[in-house]
């Protein structure tokens, strides 16, 4: 049995849930038996079932759930929530060699879930590729263990260094990017909880923020301003009588539960979180188009990562170590 190679898959099948758990997190699992992977599966929307319990129903042989082994990239739960225990069901199933990636950093967890299994003569092997698992997991763990949302930047600016042309008096988004470069930042608002711009930047651009160009779920969308005449049904207005500063943001965000977050804009907003280091990740699009004036991009002092191209367009890659 190469456990590497069984946690690897359950990584695979929670990325193809990620942007459709939250607030819970996106778990892959599998059941294996016989030298084959029996059921495989990964955690269901909100409120729906874990990723175990999609395994486990899956298998309707009791005999077969005693001598099978159950992988999973993060610790079972042990608490109740909108669902029973995860724990319960696989003691119940009476399931008796679990692996699991990583522990659980949410604090009804944190290790009660291998503990409760342990207790209950279950043998646990915890921390297979557990580096890769936290990884897949990065906005969960950010959100418990930092008590705010993964942040991540996301602008487009000319080969010249302009986000935005001086004046846009059209009332709709002045597209520096080609639609391709377009469709991948929809692709990117579906995988994460919720999306914010400041006041200037949705008076100015009337954006919409959803994942229209991308078959998925729509982020939750923000709106950070000191402007009490701004209202739109499709946003939640994060209202400011005086200047917020990010960890006054964060902390609400915190509050609405919010694990993961697209800051898309403008600039000011976008150097509010890089002058105060708060951000996780940042995606720049750098089209070959030029301006030769008006509101130049944000400055990061950081390493590029990656870089990909895309119809002209160069995808930069970018996290704060």
């Amino acid at each position: 049995m190469n456990y590497h190679k069984l946690m690897q898959r359950c990584i695979n099948l929670g990325e193809k849930a990620l942007g459709k758990t939250y607030p819970n997190p996106n778990v892959g699992s599998l059941l294996f038996y016989d030298g084959k992977i029996i059921s495989e599966s990964f955690t269901s929307e909100y409120g729906k079932n874990h990723a175990e319990i999609n395994v486990i129903n899956k298998i309707n042989d009791n005999d077969i759930l005693k001598k099978s082994t159950l992988f999973v990239t993060l610790e079972p739960c042990s608490h109740f929530g909108k669902t029973p225990p995860c724990c319960n069901a696989i003691f119940n199933k009476k399931i008796k060699n679990v692996v699991i990636g990583c522990k659980d950093p949410n604090e009804l967890v944190n290790g009660g879930g291998i503990n409760f299994l342990k207790s209950n003569d279950v043998n646990v092997e915890y921390g297979i590729l557990e580096k890769e698992c936290k990884d897949l997991h990065k906005r969960f763990f950010t959100f418990h263990e930092k008590k705010r949302p993964y942040i991540i930047l996301k602008w487009a600016e000319t080969i010249d260094g302009f986000i935005s042309p001086s004046i846009n008096k059209s009332g709709r988004p002045f597209w520096i990017s080609n639609k391709f470069s377009r469709q991948l930042s929809h692709k990117w608002r579906s995988k994460e909880h919720a999306i914010l711009v400041g006041g200037q930047t949705f008076e100015i651009d009337n954006p919409i923020l959803n994942a229209r160009n991308w078959d998925s779920n729509d982020p939750l969308r923000f709106i950070l301003t000191k402007n009490k005449k701004i209202y739109n049904n499709n946003f939640e207005i994060i209202s400011t009588k005086k200047h917020l500063s990010v960890n006054e943001i964060n902390d609400i965000l915190f509050e609405k539960n919010i694990q993961s977050i697209i800051i898309e804009g403008g600039k000011k907003t976008l150097e509010m979180f890089i002058n105060s280091n708060c951000w996780d990740e940042a995606r720049v699009v750098v089209s070959k188009n030029k301006l030769n004036s008006g509101t130049t991009s944000p400055v990061l002092n950081s390493r590029l990562i990656n870089e990909i191209m895309i119809d002209g367009d160069s995808i930069q890659f970018y996290f704060n170590s």
